[in-house]
């Protein structure tokens, strides 16, 4: 059995209940040979991944350079995203499938979020990925966006980011957060955790670059698809630079 290091929502509430649960694994490749590995893995790891019938849907992503916000690969970092139909299923899997203990085994480093989804709305590659029947338990909270972006206004898109990039790297109460997309300079998909709505917000609705960023989207109809989603943090396995981000955050939890 999966030993979480740190559970923030009661797990043992879900159990025999089928209710969705979202992974999200983060790996770190330090040598060479290991990043070459994790790059080859984009394409044939998807053999691996379809042939899971347990698997209501996934995506295999990389990352950007700096807080990941950027179009330049960081080719040291790579995620996997996996929609599983209950909690159960979803620490079988990532304890038993072959797959995993590959990516675990030639990574320098990993940590997986477990996610309840409390709202969605939007599509990913024409799909509704994530079922929103988790109600919000308080405590921290994660957000997803990913979006498709229009080729013609792609220079506009990324001459915005690293300003929005400047701002949430400063920000003192975002607890984790990354820039991942499945293709480069077209899909780009942000992900990160707050400690509770209220600081989430009050950063999406501060008027600043992300602000002003998201006002040129909804003005310009930049992206070709769209998807926002919030949920609640379940438990976290591994770490991330050393220590788990939520550990430090949440040691009385």
């Amino acid at each position: 059995m999966i030993c979480f290091d740190r559970v923030l929502t009661p797990l043992y509430a879900f159990k025999g209940i089928d209710i969705q649960v979202v992974t999200i694994s983060f790996y770190r490749f330090d040598t060479r040979l290991a990043r070459l590995w994790a790059f080859a893995m984009m394409g044939f790891a998807r053999l691996h991944f379809a042939r899971l019938p347990s698997l209501h849907f996934w995506k295999l992503c990389g990352s950007g350079t700096g807080e990941g916000f950027t179009p330049r690969p960081n080719t040291s970092v790579y995620s996997v995203l996996c929609v599983w139909p209950d909690q159960a299923m979803a620490e079988q899997s990532l304890e038993n499938v072959g797959i995993f203990a590959r990516y675990q085994r030639m990574s320098a480093e990993n940590w997986t979020i477990f996610l309840g989804p409390t709202s969605v709305r939007g599509r990913w590659s024409g799909r509704t990925p994530f079922e929103a029947d988790h109600t919000f338990s308080g405590g921290p909270i994660a957000a997803l966006t990913r979006a498709t972006i229009k080729p013609s206004i792609l220079m506009k898109f990324w001459d915005r980011v690293p300003a929005i990039s400047d701002v949430i790297g400063t920000n003192e109460d975002v607890i984790f957060k990354i820039g991942i997309g499945e293709v480069p300079f077209f899909h780009q998909i942000t992900f990160s955790i707050w400690p509770d709505t209220k600081s989430m917000t009050a950063f999406a609705r501060h008027d600043g670059p992300h602000a002003k960023a998201i006002q040129a989207v909804r003005d310009g109809l930049w992206f070709k698809e769209e998807l926002y989603a919030r949920f609640n943090v379940l438990a976290t396995r591994g770490s991330w630079n050393g220590y788990d981000p939520l550990l430090t955050e949440y040691s009385h939890a």
